[in-house]
């Protein structure tokens, strides 16, 4: 229920009726004595008790397939899984180690888009994918793996040049490296727009990557992931602003079960498990 939403979601995923899953969430919450949805027009929606509980069980689930693993690997995997992430996930993240996952599956091919803006999970434009964006529609199966954490950082050449707007602690003579405007809805454009009051940034553009590479060089400030923004010797101003987002596993439900899609999902539910502490930061 808590990743579809609605009840013939959850009983479309777990086989069984309407009248089951109403039966079950009201024996749960008898349990906890807690009430854990906010029923409402437009589906059911957590409580605060109820995303705890979540993610709980989330960690309880990522064992339980943790333990079964073993006995899926002696089966063959081959094919090709079509993967959709994001740019700085592919690159930061996953191309490191995918020496790791060749080596335990050789005829398994995998096929990384990263033009997530055009890749949907419903028109099956991909198997699996790996994003910040919570699905809230369709027949796929998610699972919260971590946290993204984003800090404002600047070049130590920069930082060392900022004058008194380093004991003032304000932005106001700050330059900044921001998103263009196709990009406006992003956290982090937003973020930049509130603390620029109607200045324009120093340099837009269209990728992170672009924007890591402008900060390194000295050009302004930028929001930027922890795990890719410290290994570059960035300086980091202020790691609280509200931005973080989820890292969520989305899968198509009917294709959970295979072989060659459970291997990709392993394989990235234990890469950001042993990296959840640079993904935070």
């Amino acid at each position: 229920m808590a990743r579809t939403g609605t009840l013939s979601g959850a009983a479309g995923n777990m086989g069984v009726g309407l009248a089951t899953v109403s039966r079950r969430i009201e024996r749960l919450e008898a349990a906890v004595a807690q009430p854990l949805f906010l029923r409402q027009q437009s589906g059911y929606r957590l409580t605060e008790d109820g995303t705890a509980l979540v993610e709980r069980a989330e960690e309880m689930e990522a064992a339980a397939l943790s333990l079964t693993s073993g006995l899926r690997q002696d089966a063959e995997v081959s094919g090709t899984v079509r993967l959709a992430t994001a740019e700085n996930l592919a690159t930061g993240l996953i191309m490191p180690e995918l020496a790791r996952l060749r080596q335990e599956y050789p005829r398994l091919t995998l096929e990384i888009v990263t033009d997530i803006a055009t890749v949907n999970l419903h028109r099956r434009d991909a198997d699996i994918a790996l994003r910040m964006v919570k699905p809230e529609r369709g027949n796929v199966s998610l699972q919260r793996l971590g946290t993204l954490g984003f800090g404002l950082y600047g070049a130590p050449g920069y930082i060392a040049g900022r004058g008194q707007a380093a004991d003032t602690g304000n932005f106001d003579s700050d330059d900044f490296i921001g998103w263009s405007g196709a990009h406006a809805n992003l956290p982090a454009a937003q973020w930049i727009e509130r603390i620029l009051r109607g200045r324009a940034a120093a340099i837009t553009t269209t990728s992170l990557g672009s924007q890591l590479v402008a900060c390194v060089s000295g050009l302004g400030l930028a929001l930027l992931p922890h795990f890719l923004a410290r290994p570059r010797g960035l300086v980091c101003l202020d790691a609280d602003l509200g931005i973080d987002q989820s890292i969520w596993l989305v899968t198509q439900s009917d294709l959970a079960q295979s072989r060659r899609i459970y291997a990709v999902a392993d394989f990235l539910r234990d890469l950001v498990r042993r990296h959840a502490a640079a993904l935070n930061g």
